[in-house]
């Protein structure tokens, strides 16, 4: 059962509350929340208003005891409010950790969100950094920062909650850091990093390389090719793929912990508005053409598959919770949310999906009781 599931990983989490003054169980409220969002609930009114309608489903169908009944919004925000976001963060990873299907070269991709109606009265904002496995459609972990700029050292704590033994890490420019590129190392990955001018010298030098390669080829021999055509969504996008091992030259080397080849990838891509052209630099430990080309390519999934689903599906950015620690803990649970709508094996739309849990009770039971809670 899923409470057995959740049970094992959550429900050491710190329950602050005063003892003599407790009615309602922490672990109980946390799985109505959960099955409530999946449900289609964004607020706090919609998920007690959800709870006390499944009052009865909850008992027989899920086994919770619910010994007071179903609690107040007011209740379940404040249980919220109160939970230690790093414990739950760590605990939500280590559920992932044993869940996650050990997928050889699986893509992970680090990225950060900012959830835009989060903003409180001191103009701060809830910035989650998470990682998303591309092969096996998932969530495997995030953390706060409170700016955008601060991402360079959430990383590395995202990093330590993770296991990615096997995978290879794509990060944007924010995350090109050398001690970045050694904390992925130390966990036996491989990295794909983007390069833009943060790193101006190395930067600068990797530019000159390829261009000159384009310019002479017949001097440049060892440069790895590809190059991929989609079509699709009224666009047609091609991209052109250059890497190479030959890297003795640069200055930097040493300090880049792990890096064996530098890529270059430039993509054209033909809408309805026009012809739209780009070209990107990165820094790689993996040397392998079919790696590196299936690392960039797949970098994108966490927007597609994570970022798009948050903002369209469960209307992340129109959230206004920021009450204490209750934003940066119902963002965890938009992702647990997610993790189990994708898990499940349904031949519909990820809305779809979430539409369905709003009305058929059975088909809530059997997300909530897919194969990521086995």
């Amino acid at each position: 059962m899923l409470i057995n599931v959740l049970k094992k990983y959550f429900e050491t989490i710190r329950d602050s509350r005063q003892a003599g003054k407790v009615k309602h169980n922490m672990l109980e409220v946390f799985i109505m929340t959960i099955c409530a969002v999946v449900s289609g609930c964004e607020h706090w009114e919609d998920i007690a208003d959800f709870c006390k309608v499944k009052e009865t489903w909850f008992r027989e169908k899920v086994g919770l005891e619910l010994k007071h009944g179903i609690a107040s919004h007011d209740t379940i925000q404040r249980i919220f409010a109160i939970i230690r976001p790093k414990e739950l963060e760590k605990r939500f990873s280590l559920w992932m950790k044993a869940v996650m299907k050990k997928t050889e070269g699986e893509c992970v991709s680090i990225d950060g969100k900012t959830i835009c109606g989060s903003r409180d009265e001191s103009d701060h904002v809830i910035h989650m950094v998470s990682a998303w496995a591309n092969q096996n459609q998932m969530v495997l972990g995030q953390v706060r920062t409170d700016e955008k700029s601060n991402e360079i050292t959430a990383i590395p704590e995202l990093l330590e909650l993770l296991e990615i033994k096997g995978c290879i890490v794509t990060i944007d420019a924010m995350g090109c850091q050398k001690e970045i590129a050694k904390n992925i190392m130390q966990a036996h990955a491989d990295y794909v990093l983007a390069l833009k001018e943060n790193h101006p010298t190395i930067f600068d030098e990797v530019k000159f390389y390829f261009e000159s390669a384009l310019k002479e080829p017949h001097f440049y021999g060892d440069i790895q090719k590809a190059r991929t055509l989609e079509k699709g969504h009224g666009r047609i996008e091609e991209r052109a793929y250059y890497l190479t091992n030959e890297i003795n030259w640069m200055e930097d080397k040493a300090q880049w912990s792990g890096l064996k080849a530098i890529g270059m990838v430039r993509s054209r891509v033909e809408k309805a508005d026009g012809l739209h052209e780009q070209t990107r630099f990165f820094l790689s430990s993996a040397d392998d053409m079919a790696l590196f080309s299936r690392a960039v390519h797949s970098h994108w999934g966490i927007e597609n598959s994570l970022h798009w689903c948050l903002d369209v599906v469960f209307n992340e950015d129109k959230s206004r919770t920021h009450v204490d620690n209750s934003g940066e803990n119902f963002a965890v649970i938009r992702h647990i949310a997610l993790n189990l709508l994708k898990a499940y094996p349904a031949k519909m739309s990820f809305a779809r999906k979430r539409r369905k849990c709003e009305y058929d009770a059975d088909f809530v039971a059997n997300v909530l009781f897919s194969q990521i809670a086995l």
